[in-house]
């Protein structure tokens, strides 16, 4: 869960910083997060493969709707840690415990774990922004109270571009997610992709490569308000969604 990954790194950051003050250094250490995935799926199948076998499939993960979330809340875990981690490696690209399928004989497809990974890259890049979240939350037995909404922002100044990240945890309802965007006066929405589906272990396949994809939607607006404009943004129980606001018409969220 993307609560534990959190506090561990924040462990990491409190025991650098501890060794920098002890020993009145002026350096501050950065932080490379390698090797993170998801991975279980594979246990049991790869018991069975025989010793010595030539090249087997192994390690070969299939991944979930259920897994585009958990992954969704790690890779926001990172952006929002960005100041200290410079370096997050997700473990292997294709094939094994990977995003990208492709078999023996040729022909290749898009796991659900993918679109996480596309849309961080393409639009997490330039300034996390730190996000005041307040929300409601359910107990857990190893991390306590964890809140329902997971979210961040990224800022391309540049470009005139605000990204929303966001992620709903609660299995039951959905939420609405409203932002402030007094410092973001003249930005309009230009675009919204939502990731969502209503079967949790849903996943996609050679022979269904569609099976969990991100659509366009429309349930958001921006409005006036007293201390400034801000936006409401309703979406389903368990999905993961990205704002884009902008201020040019490119695409996204920008300025008017």
């Amino acid at each position: 869960m993307s609560v534990g990954m959190d506090a561990f790194i924040e462990e990491a950051i409190a025991t650098c910083d501890y060794v920098k003050a002890k020993n009145r250094s002026s350096k501050k250490m950065m932080l490379a997060f390698d090797e993170w995935n998801v991975w279980f799926h594979s246990n049991e199948d790869d018991r069975k493969i025989e010793p010595w076998s030539i090249a087997p499939p192994q390690l070969e993960d299939v991944y979930s709707f259920e897994d585009v979330l958990v992954v969704s809340c790690m890779l926001i875990s990172l952006i929002k840690h960005a100041d200290r981690v410079k370096i997050g490696c997700v473990a292997q690209l294709v094939n094994v415990i990977a995003p990208i399928m492709t078999p023996n004989g040729g022909g290749i497809h898009r796991q659900t774990i993918f679109y996480p990974y596309l849309h961080a890259s393409t639009y997490g890049r330039r300034i996390a922004l730190d996000l005041k979240i307040k929300s409601s939350t359910y107990e857990d037995s190893i991390f306590g109270q964890v809140p329902y909404l997971e979210s961040v922002a990224v800022w391309n100044p540049e470009a005139e571009k605000l990204t929303i990240f966001a992620v709903n945890r609660n299995l039951d309802q959905g939420v609405s997610l409203i932002g402030d965007l007094r410092d973001f006066e003249d930005y309009r929405i230009m675009s919204h992709t939502i990731l969502e589906h209503e079967n949790l272990k849903a996943f996609n396949s050679f022979d269904h490569p569609d099976e969990v994809k991100p659509h366009t939607y429309s349930g958001i607006e921006v409005k006036k308000w007293a201390t400034g404009r801000r936006f409401t943004q309703s979406f389903l129980e368990y999905c993961l969604t990205r704002t884009e606001q902008t201020l040019n018409s490119v695409t996204n969220l920008a300025p008017e």
